[in-house]
């Protein structure tokens, strides 16, 4: 039997990110840093630094030129589409959790902001009362009682951890884009997405203080914590701006 060649395409995806995170695990083994949740931070910062490379002379412009032309209103339907197709995500790591009131709630609102939302471009759940809940495989991993392991900066990718860099497999298979049958409304669907979220993010880099690596990591690592405990962690410094959705 010949699998269709999107599911093709999807698994060669799922792979790369699979065997570059292993890769990179072993290839930093011997790397320590002064902080024992990053071990790896010689590698790590180098990897920063090249994310930020490409970041500063390509994402960001682009991401100031979509915030610049997209009207406030448009810009918030285009992230409303997005975290609508990742309910799909949500809803199987809840049921893989068993956390089974919020998969009822997943499915309830993917039902209603995809029909009265049209299409998602309009929250109409939460105004209901039916907040979004966050999850994701490194969640459900952690849920099963996985260890977060080291910290890792993946390149083009940004922060994770071991536990939640093997997650990003299963994240990819778990959302509808990742089945678009054309290579090129695939690849344009992921690029509005991540142009999206980087500019939702420009406000977010005035909160940075110090050292912006280690600022990056520790807001990442207690988000992941707040996101892992279901918010009940005594943490003032987590901030919604700071999303890895």
């Amino acid at each position: 039997m010949t699998l269709p060649k999107f599911t093709i395409n999807n698994m060669k995806k799922g792979l790369v990110i699979g065997v570059t995170t292993v890769c990179l695990s072993f290839a930093v083994s011997t790397q320590a840093g002064d902080n024992p949740d990053d071990p790896w931070e010689g590698f790590n910062r180098k990897t920063h630094s090249f994310n930020k490379f490409a970041d500063t002379y390509f994402l960001k412009p682009v991401a100031k030129g979509y915030d610049w032309i997209t009207p406030a209103p448009v810009d918030d339907g285009i992230s409303n589409v997005f975290d609508n197709l990742g309910e799909t995500k949500n809803f199987i790591n809840d049921v893989l959790q068993l956390k089974l009131a919020d998969a009822g709630t997943d499915v309830l609102r993917f039902v209603i902001n995809s029909t009265v939302g049209v299409l998602g471009i309009f929250d109409v759940a939460s105004g209901m009362g039916l907040d979004r809940n966050e999850e994701d495989f490194g969640q459900t991993l952690a849920a099963w009682g996985v260890e977060s392991g080291p910290y890792i900066v993946l390149p083009f990718l940004g922060p994770s951890t071991a536990r939640d860099g093997v997650g990003l497999v299963p994240d990819h298979f778990s959302v509808p884009q990742a089945y678009i049958d054309h290579d090129e409304t695939r690849m344009a669907v992921y690029a509005t997405d991540t142009i999206d979220r980087r500019s939702d993010l420009l406000s977010a880099e005035e909160l940075i203080q110090g050292d912006e690596y280690s600022f990056i990591r520790d807001v990442y690592l207690q988000r992941r914590e707040f996101l892992v405990n279901d918010g009940d962690v005594e943490d003032d410094f987590v901030s919604d701006d700071f999303d890895d959705e």
